[in-house]
């Protein structure tokens, strides 16, 4: 399984779910994208949706990996929908995890969400900064995402990509109404395709908040 985290994040947020899942025997990748995380010393806002996807795409290559099954969580529905859409014969299974699972033509600023929430104004030097974000913070930390990410049209043209099996997860915030996330446009969407959807009392960090839960979902697809 390879996860992949979300805006700002890093490979680091899977950590404690990757353990769990394997000392039950599974192989676990965790995957850091350009300019975020441990790879924040790389950023620049050239960067992109379409580098996100190439780097998951290559390291999938280079690790020569087969039969994956490919987690995305929040922004990196995109990345994952773009990785299938290119090398559909490596994946097995696409997981969406509280994510946006796009279509052709769209980027994260035009998808359909009930908050319809305006990022730019965080907008800062080419970087979305979020009031989270603390600079001063001590590592592992949330870092600034390159706003090109957010603006990026997704191609989705491979027929084969559309015959990959996915599963839906949605999580919901206590006493939240589903209809009000921010992915529940996405976990409709995976529902109109038949695929399996879960809704999961959680924040938006379930791997953070609720790990043992979240690995015992995931280890649940095949």
């Amino acid at each position: 399984m390879v996860l992949v985290h979300g805006a700002s994040g890093g490979g680091w947020q899977f950590k404690q779910v990757a353990a769990i899942m394997e000392a039950k025997g599974w192989t676990i990748f965790r995957p850091t994208l350009s300019g975020l995380g441990d790879r924040y010393h790389t950023a620049t806002a050239d960067i992109g949706l379409s580098t996100h996807i190439a780097d998951i795409v290559n390291f999938i290559l280079f690790e020569d990996l087969r039969d994956v099954i490919l987690l995305g969580h929040s922004y990196a529905g995109f990345v994952v929908a773009g990785v299938a859409d290119r090398i559909p014969e490596r994946i097995k299974h696409v997981i969406y995890l509280d994510a946006f699972l796009p279509v052709d033509g769209e980027c994260l600023m035009t998808t359909p969400r009930p908050d319809s929430a305006d990022v730019s104004r965080f907008l800062k030097d080419g970087f979305i900064v979020r009031p989270s974000i603390k600079a001063d913070a001590p590592p592992p930390r949330l870092v600034p995402q390159p706003y090109k990410t957010f603006t990026e049209i997704i191609a989705l043209k491979n027929p084969a990509a559309a015959k990959i099996p996915g599963t839906f997860i949605l999580t919901v915030a206590k006493g939240q109404r589903p209809e009000d996330d921010t992915f529940h446009r996405s976990y409709l969407r995976a529902q109109e395709r038949g695929w399996p959807v879960h809704i999961m009392e959680a924040s938006h960090f379930p791997m953070l908040l609720l790990p043992e839960a979240t690995a015992a979902l995931l280890m649940e697809v095949r």
